[in-house]
């Protein structure tokens, strides 16, 4: 699938650079992980736009922390019954 060769894109980038940009990753606060960071990277390597790659992990987080403060919701609506 494209999925899965955009993820082994990331083998484009050499180890040294995908230290750095990791690096750089974590200076920004990004919150990425090496694994997310290598598969955005292999992504716009593919010639996906990085506008449109933020654009989706920022909605994803969003999503994300709507579902966790629903849940948290729920949870503490069942505990105070």
């Amino acid at each position: 699938s494209s999925f899965s060769s955009a993820c082994a894109g990331h083998m484009d980038t050499p180890r040294g650079d995908m230290d750095a940009l990791y690096d750089l990753s974590q200076l920004l606060e990004t919150g990425l992980d090496r694994e997310t960071l290598a598969v955005l990277i292999g992504l716009t390597e593919q010639g996906v736009n990085p506008e449109a790659l933020a654009a989706v992990v920022k909605e994803l987080r969003r999503e994300s922390a709507a579902l966790r403060a629903a849940e948290a919701e729920a949870a503490e609506a069942e505990g105070g019954s």
